[in-house]
């Protein structure tokens, strides 16, 4: 088989394209190119690795074995590729940049200014990321290390525990549990989640039967926790958020419960796996130092958004 560095990423993308529409018309077009071209780059992919990767019939596209492999594989790929770009790109514009990733919520001032004080020629950058982007700014080489919130895909990743933070329901003001300091998950189960239910694991598991006798319609696309917190306010659902994150969002029209039987969300930091900068493993010094847990002190937990 023809090695992954003989590859040509641009093929690799239209692959990546066929494979997620399944549908050579549909591909072309995201892609902005005419469908013959597409068909042409695909066969001459498929010759390169000497298998075939797309089985096309009447009934429509689908992936054989190998293009199953290929298609898990080729997100990781792209993503170095592009990764490499830019930071070769940084290196021409001779601009020396560490790019620190965090989640709503987390605070990085203090390791992100001690490694800028220990090197006054580097320019230390902070990014702000999102539930469905944290991972990805670290794999497309957009962010150096990570602040993370589990859980996440770790493909690719280095990953290492750093604390642990309480999670908390944000309601409306008028919801039937308002006031009450503590709830369990359960208590919750009919309420309607404005985020991604991986991001509760607990919520989805006892929430599906309720969910399925009472179907809702789809949600916006919420982002961002204000987006989500307007929501809330306006009573449209329910969010469960980390305590730091709901303490820097704390407003009068939502109130907050503390969730009793939920496990924590662990925040840890994270990096491309393979990767050897030293300034890397510094940081990551840093950001453990600040958050040695005291003597005889019970940690707090972290979770998603």
């Amino acid at each position: 088989m023809t090695a992954v560095a003989d590859l040509d990423l641009r093929k690799v993308r239209y692959f990546v394209a066929v494979a997620e529409h399944l549908n050579y018309g549909r591909a072309a077009a995201s892609l902005h190119i005419a469908q013959p071209v597409l068909t042409r780059q695909i066969r001459a992919l498929e010759h390169d690795l000497h298998a075939q990767l797309l089985l096309r019939d009447q009934r429509g596209v689908e992936l054989t074995e190998a293009g199953r492999h290929l298609y898990a594989d080729a997100p990781a790929l792209l993503a170095e590729a592009a990764a490499v770009q830019r930071r070769v790109a940084r290196a021409a514009r001779g601009s020396d940049t560490f790019v620190v990733g965090f989640m709503p919520g987390l605070i990085v001032t203090a390791p992100v200014k001690e490694l800028g004080v220990a090197h006054p020629e580097l320019t230390v950058e902070v990014l702000r990321t999102g539930w469905d982007t944290q991972v990805e700014v670290l794999l497309d080489g957009r962010a150096d290390i990570g602040y993370i919130r589990m859980p996440v895909q770790a493909r690719g990743l280095h990953i290492e525990p750093l604390f642990e933070e309480a999670r908390m329901a944000m309601l409306p003001a008028d919801h039937r549990l308002a006031g009450l300091a503590e709830i369990e998950i359960a208590d919750l189960a009919d309420d309607h989640l404005l985020q991604d239910p991986d991001a509760v694991p607990e919520w989805r598991d006892i929430a599906t039967e309720l969910r399925d006798r009472h179907p809702r319609g789809a949600d916006p696309a919420l982002r961002t926790v204000e987006e989500k917190l307007e929501h809330v306010a306006t009573g449209r659902g329910i969010v469960i958020l980390p305590a730091s994150t709901a303490a820097f969002y704390r407003r009068p029209d939502v109130m907050q419960a503390a969730v009793t039987d939920i496990g924590p969300n662990r925040v840890c930091l994270a990096w491309r796996d393979g990767r050897r900068d030293p300034l890397i493993s510094e940081f990551a010094a840093l950001a453990r130092a600040e958050h040695v847990p005291a003597p005889d002190t019970r940690r707090v937990s972290q979770a998603p958004i």
